[in-house]
């Protein structure tokens, strides 16, 4: 085989990947049952075993297997001869374990503050509006030096606009209760989907999933996807969010000989399913933008169309499986992905598609100067690993032999929003008494709102910072969230290239 390359398949001859090609993206489609997850499993361990991290969203359960390693056959083995693989033998892949709710793998966290106002709207599902309320909100925060960290942080500030929404409405911009309370009910909805095991500390280091293990193979890192993709909103806001912090902080490595990393997303239509023009045009942007920074990205669906056109014309690896042109819907995809390929006299693509046997595909890969090469019917290589999920006790001992250890196991909750706005309110109601002791409790309480609303003018208004807030300032340094620049990278590349308020 060609050094740093990847044996692909074989049909004619051998077909290969050159992985100085491979951050040029790809697309793996096909039919359920053609084999598209067995592709994705021995592209995956094929990088791995070139020294390049993985990161895989598994949202059937089923890719779990490349942590384990597979059972000899008699049938592997003939393939394996058939297409050339010459030192074929059953291993398993150094694996991480990765969940949002932190049940089925490490916990992995952001900040409402990193997530940024215009994909947390995506989320929420809130309109123009809403949305516009939300980067007030977000403002607000900015403008107090009060860290947004989780959900709580989140709706201490809808709160504090709640109770003071003439004041903010004058300096910011109208706000209207309902809907601001439509955005609470948002927040509300997101908790119980799962969103407050997502959003706090620690968060992600994204170094985390670029490592490699002892023997210099790459690390998989396996996202447990079978829950969240109930929730398609914060899956598909997740993965855009992943893919902006990779591309603002990675730094730029021109066209490397190997990528830093390979990202694989099943499922992709979940993606784009919803995605305003605005945020498609960014997210376009980013495809063209990333592979400077090392990173190659690869859709996995079952037709070639569920990728928008703009963004399915950068996928230059492509290996297309069978498809059933049985319905109107299906024959469009045949004829859609007939016509992404680079024409070979010898097949007729667009009838050879759905001829296509379980485990053969159509594969077009760059080649040399990135030029695609003509399309080849061929025979998919068979992965080392096992072909079908792990068990569950075979799962928690991968993720007892993890190297991330137990550095995202455990929940940080430091002093943020949440906890500064109410050591204000407790220390408005016991540093300024607001009866005496022949006062009515009626006017007790009209002498404690007044002071709580003279307070909340001076967090809006005031020209003083208090102890606490120098305080919070100064843990905002150690974060970079103090500064300009700091904010607007912690906020990711989508929401300043959507042209939205700077964080001031």
């Amino acid at each position: 085989m060609p050094l740093n390359t990847l044996l692909i398949g074989k049909g004619e001859q051998q077909v290969h990947l050159n992985l100085k090609y491979a951050n040029r993206h790809g697309l793996i489609a096909g039919a359920t049952g053609t084999g598209k997850t067995v592709s994705l499993m021995s592209l995956a361990e094929g990088f791995s075993r070139q020294g390049v991290p993985v990161f895989i969203t598994d949202v059937k359960g089923d890719i779990s297997g490349l942590a384990m390693a597979g059972t000899p056959s008699e049938k592997l083995l003939q393939r394996a001869a058939q297409i050339g693989i010459e030192d074929y033998h059953n291993e398993a892949n150094p694996v991480v374990l990765w969940d949002l709710a932190g049940v089925q793998g490490h916990p992995l966290r952001t900040t409402i503050s990193e997530m940024g106002p215009t994909l947390l709207s995506r989320i929420l599902e809130l309109n123009d509006t809403q949305s516009g309320i939300l980067d007030i909100v977000f403002q607000l925060a900015d403008d107090q030096g009060l860290l947004l960290l989780d959900l709580d942080d989140l709706r201490a500030m809808l709160a504090l606009v709640a109770e003071e929404r003439k004041d903010v409405s004058a300096k910011y911009g109208l706000i209207s209760a309902q809907s601001l309370a439509a955005i609470q009910r948002s927040v509300l909805g997101l908790e119980r989907d799962g969103g407050k095991d997502f959003f706090g500390e620690p968060a992600l280091q994204l170094e985390d999933l670029m490592r490699t293990n002892l023997q210099g193979r790459g690390i998989i890192n396996l996202l447990a996807a079978n829950k969240l993709i109930l929730t398609p909103r914060l899956y598909s806001s997740f993965l855009l969010w992943l893919l902006s912090e990779l591309f603002e902080n990675l730094p730029e490595v021109g066209d490397p000989e190997k990528p830093k990393l390979v990202f694989f997303i099943d499922e992709a239509h979940l993606l784009f399913e919803g995605c305003p023009p605005s945020l498609l045009k960014r997210v376009e942007q980013i495809m063209r933008l990333i592979r400077s920074k090392g990173v190659g990205v690869y859709f996995c669906s079952q037709f070639p169309d569920d990728v928008p056109g703009e963004i399915l014309g950068q996928l230059g690896n492509r290996i297309q499986h069978a498809l059933r042109a049985y319905t109107p819907r299906d024959q469009k995809a045949v004829k859609t992905a007939a016509e992404t390929f680079v024409p070979n006299p010898k097949l007729v693509v667009s009838e050879v598609i759905s001829q296509l046997g379980v485990g053969e595909a159509l594969v077009s890969m760059l080649a040399d100067k990135g030029v695609p090469t003509m399309v080849e019917r061929a025979l998919i290589a068979p992965p080392r690993c096992r072909m079908g999920p792990a068990t569950s006790e075979e799962l928690h001992q991968v993720r007892a032999q993890s190297p991330i250890g137990g550095k995202y196991d455990h929940s940080i909750n430091r002093e943020s929003a949440y906890e500064l706005l109410n050591q204000r309110r407790t220390g408005v109601a016991t540093s300024n008494p607001t009866s005496t002791a022949s006062n009515t409790a009626n006017d007790g309480q009209t002498g404690q709102k007044a002071e709580e609303q003279g307070w909340f003018s001076e967090l809006i208004f005031g020209n003083k910072r208090r102890q606490g807030l120098a305080e919070t300032l100064s843990k905002q340094a150690a974060r970079t969230v103090g500064s300009q620049l700091g904010k607007q990278i912690l906020r990711g590349i989508l929401g300043g290239m959507l042209g939205k308020s700077s964080r001031r």
